[in-house]
């Protein structure tokens, strides 16, 4: 019969095997491919599996397979992949060796950033793949440790050129390999499925019979083979007693138990010490099984009906089959062999598997076996692994004997569960520590948590409260975190016209602080002049700003990119707009090369709505097709805030409208209100380029309603223009005054420009001329092209309706070509049906775009770099895939530029023509 198993797997699938086939194929061609194969249990995935192993003869075949009680052990079935290639670490870049031996414990070091991690697997595999194709299959990936599953996910979402196959078989659909190329594997067909059960029956079936047992097993090979296996030839002619399949998985496994049942006690206990022992080395099991008195020579003596092998490896029949004999097992069973493989389990060279299996072992609360676990979260955290760290810490709360560590445990552990994702964890571990706490440290730390979990659940009401509450009732204990938790109090709060009452108390409490020690930082300077913008008015909060900006030039990094997020908007908030991209750029530098993808996208987009206002389109493009990269490369959907402006900007109206629509929806329903106000604010933009003046003063409005005071500050210039078009008196009015509040005080170019520009629009008189020049004056001396663009579009318009046709043609002569020249063909359109009023006629025309040969957006984006001067190593760094298929690109681009060298693209791709390189 195990014979039959072997085969049944492979049987009827010989569609599947020439998917297989042409696979291997491909990636023999030096073309890389990845396949989930999905199907429940015994249906044949492994089998498969093996057949492709079996078709790739000549190639190098590296194997991992999941296990469920090693998900918690960080990296496991990634270190299972690439432990046959850690002679090659020394071909990686050093930030991505470095990372490989951190989180495998070959060194010591800060914990990585899990995607610099990936892009190391993905490099490592690339270069062994150098040799000759390379084929990676990785089994029962519904157990994968999350650690792993997201490494092979980001792998297989980046491979191209680098022949190499990655094979996945899972029960069901894995969240972290989703969107990867999947083929479902069903049941045989009935006539396949017929002739297995004939083939194995060794008596032959009535119809009805057979159409039955296959009707019920979904003609799932494994389970044909096991619910028909020894039926009494009196009970199936006729089908009485025939066994129902009920739920497939549990019959599959109940026919196991029957057999488990038949063999001896001594094997079953080694069956079990092999199924609580994932790693499947042979000595380990045997150490245990003689620490327990047992012989697994005599143990095997009799054998055991084809359930187990034991050589090289420690192997079950079927995954099925070590989930019977563990859930089977008595409890008392269970914990002897967790001990047994404890004790057998080396301290130094294993201490998490150790622990792990202590835990197991315990029948109540045992503090020295918390403290094991509480060490091993503190080594899964250093290689990176917060989804496992997490896991020990939780199992740790369990095993606590004193409440005050159960406390601190739990609070830790909710705060592991919080930078994993797992928010309800998190919140309810926030209680247990709330609940066993013995002091009010302890308490308000519990609170802090709650408070962040919250937060980073949305941008909603209940978050501002709870972390001002922690903030005050951290003082007491340690000011600096205090201060810290205000400030993200503060950012949490800003987004909202019903936060405005926390807001202005969040301001107040910080505004009662005694000063920091010593000269205040930028943090320092940061939260105070935050909090005075609210408490008190923009002139009394601006000279703390300015301090704060200009210590943003020489502050420490580490506080750039602790803070960055808060500090980003300073330079705007005083209107400096000659240093709006310098402070984003050297952090989106830093981003990049921690390869910390996760938060790349928030750095991306803080560097790329500056440059976007300066004009730089095609600098923000590449900005955008980076964060793009992002997504495809993490699986993550990511609001795109730098594409909803660029396209409003740019007038692209059918693209721009739906991804503002998808942006609202998206961030409305996660209760983001960040994401909201940034699409209504395109939305203004988009629809004063396009002259649908009552949809922009709606959509500004609606900005100012729920945006923070940069984005308030950013809208109200479009709720001016947009109220005065519309007729809207009052609104432009009101909307002045909160500009000039705002403005007024900032003697910037850029901010009397905006001033100048906007009192113009509410100016009946010959004054309005003045106003309007000297915003063109002001306005040309900053960087932000767009709007002097839009000061000349605005007087020339002013010019005409006043009957001065003449001087009003040569400013909307010079605000079309500006309009032309930087890709603004909403405005452009706008500027040029004024001139045709004005008397001018003037054809339609874009802005003139250099040869490209029709690349596609990635083989743009490399060729852009490449003629930047990136190495391709450097340009697979910054677009995360491998050399190989950087140069698989470029293959591509001189194709179809007709070139043959790099040396050549700056010729054919000359930095003119697509403005300025993005910074940083």
């Amino acid at each position: 019969m195990a014979g039959h198993g072997e085969d049944a797997g492979l049987f009827g699938r010989a569609g599947e095997c020439a998917h297989l086939d042409e696979l291997i194929a491909a990636v023999r061609t030096g073309q890389s491919r990845v396949l989930v194969l999905r199907g429940a249990p015994g249906v044949g995935k492994s089998a498969l599996l093996g057949y492709a192993e079996r078709a790739a003869a000549g190639a190098r075949v590296l194997r991992a397979v999941g296990v469920e009680s090693e998900m918690e052990l960080a990296f496991a079935a990634v270190h299972q992949l690439c432990a046959p290639l850690l002679d090659r670490l020394g071909n990686l870049p050093d930030p991505q060796r470095e990372a490989l031996e951190t989180v495998f414990g070959l060194r010591a070091g800060a914990p990585p950033e899990r995607f610099l991690v990936a892009l190391a697997v993905l490099g490592l595999l690339a270069d062994a793949s150098e040799e000759g194709p390379l084929l990676c299959v990785v089994d029962d990936a519904q157990w994968l440790d999350r650690s792993s599953a997201q490494v092979l996910g980001f792998v297989g979402r980046r491979l191209l050129a680098e022949s190499v196959a990655l094979l996945f078989g899972t029960r069901r659909p894995a969240q972290d390999l989703l969107g990867l190329p999947e083929l479902e594997v069903t049941g045989l067909r009935d006539a396949d499925a017929h002739a297995l059960l004939d083939s194995v029956t060794g008596i032959r079936l009535d119809r009805s019979v057979r159409d039955r047992f296959v009707a019920e097993t979904h003609g799932n090979p494994l389970a044909l083979l096991e619910l028909s296996r020894g039926l009494p030839a009196t009970h199936v002619p006729g089908g009485f007693e025939l066994p129902h399949a009920g739920a497939l998985p549990g019959r599959i496994e109940q026919s196991f138990l029957d057999r488990i049942r038949d063999l001896p006690e001594r094997t079953r206990l080694l069956l079990l010490i092999a199924a609580a022992e994932p790693t499947g080395r042979p000595a380990l099991v045997r150490d245990a099984a003689e620490r327990l008195g047992i012989a697994p020579a005599a143990a095997l003596a009799d054998g055991t009906d084809g359930l187990l092998e034991f050589g090289a490896q420690v192997v079950f029949r079927h995954p099925l089959v070590r989930s019977a004999v563990y859930g089977s097992a008595h409890q008392r069973d269970r914990r002897a062999v967790h001990l047994a493989l404890a004790e057998a389990t080396d301290a130094e060279a294993d201490p998490d598997r150790r622990a792990w299996h202590l835990a197991s072992a315990a029948t109540m609360p045992d503090e020295a076996v918390a403290a094991e676990l509480e060490r091993s979260a503190g080594r899964a955290q250093a290689r990176g692994g917060m989804a496992a760290a997490a896991a020990f810490l939780r199992r740790a709360v369990t095993l606590s004997v004193d409440a005050s560590r159960c406390a601190d445990r739990a609070v830790a552990a909710a705060d592991a569960c919080l930078r994993s994702g797992d928010l309800d964890a998190a919140r309810a571990l926030a209680d247990i520590a709330d609940q066993n706490a013995a002091s009010e440290s302890q308490r308000v730390r519990a609170l802090l948590v709650r408070g962040h979990t919250t937060f980073a659940a949305g941008f909603n009401n209940e978050a501002p409260p709870l972390l001002l509450e922690a903030a005050r009732r951290l003082e007491p204990f340690d000011m600096d975190l205090a201060r810290e938790t205000y400030l993200i109090a503060w950012g949490s709060a800003s987004y909202g016209a019903a936060n405005r009452e926390s807001l202005v108390a969040i301001s107040q409490a910080i505004r009662e602080l005694p000063p920091p020690a010593g000269s205040p930082g930028v943090f320092d300077l940061v939260l105070d002049g935050y909090a005075a913008l609210v408490t008190d008015d923009r002139s009394t909060a601006l000279p703390v700003l300015r301090r704060a900006v200009d210590a943003l030039t020489g502050a420490p990094l580490d506080d750039l990119l602790k803070w960055s997020w808060a500090a980003n908007g300073l330079v705007a908030l005083v209107w400096e707009d000659r240093l709006l991209t310098r402070t984003p750029a050297r952090v989106l530098e830093e981003v990049r090369a921690a390869g910390a993808l996760a938060e790349l996208p928030v750095y991306l987009h803080a560097l790329g709505i500056p440059v976007s206002l300066s004009g730089e389109f095609a600098a923000a493009a590449e900005l955008v097709a980076e964060s793009e990269a992002v997504a495809a490369a993490t699986g993550v959907p990511m609001t795109q805030h730098t594409g909803l402006l660029l396209t409003a900007l740019q007038g692209r109206e059918a693209e721009s409208t739906a991804l503002i629509a998808a942006a609202i929806e998206e961030a409305g329903a996660g209760g983001q209100l960040a994401g909201v106000a940034t699409a209504q604010w395109a939305t203004s933009i988009l629809c004063n380029g396009l002259a649908h003046y009552e949809r922009a003063l709606a959509a500004a409005q609606a900005t100012i309603r729920s945006a923070n005071a940069l984005v308030s500050q950013w809208a109200l210039p479009e709720l001016v223009e947009a109220a005065a078009r519309a007729g809207d008196g009052t609104a432009a009015r009101e909307a002045l005054e909160e500009l000039a509040d705002t403005a007024e005080p900032c003697d910037t170019d850029w901010a009397q420009g905006i001033l100048a520009r906007c009192r113009a629009l509410l100016t009946g008189d010959d004054a309005a001329a003045g106003l309007y020049l000297e915003a063109i004056e002001r306005l040309g001396r900053t960087v932000l092209r767009p709007e002097l663009a839009r000061a000349h579009l605005l007087y020339g318009e002013w010019l005409r309706r006043n009957r001065r046709r003449s001087e009003a043609r040569t400013q909307l002569r010079r605000a079309y070509e500006l309009f032309t020249s930087i890709g603004m063909a909403a405005f452009a359109e706008r500027a040029r049906r004024e001139l045709l009023a004005a008397g001018e006629n003037v054809r339609r025309r874009g802005k003139e775009a250099a040869a490209s040969g029709g690349l596609t957006p990635q083989e743009r984006q490399i060729a852009l770099l490449v003629r930047d001067g990136l190495s391709n190593p450097e340009v697979a760094a910054r677009l995360f895939v491998s050399p190989r298929t950087v140069e698989w690109h470029l293959r591509q681009v001189f194709a179809k530029l007709g070139i043959s060298s790099r040396k050549q693209l700056p010729g054919v791709l000359p930095r003119d023509e697509s403005g300025s390189a993005p910074p940083g």
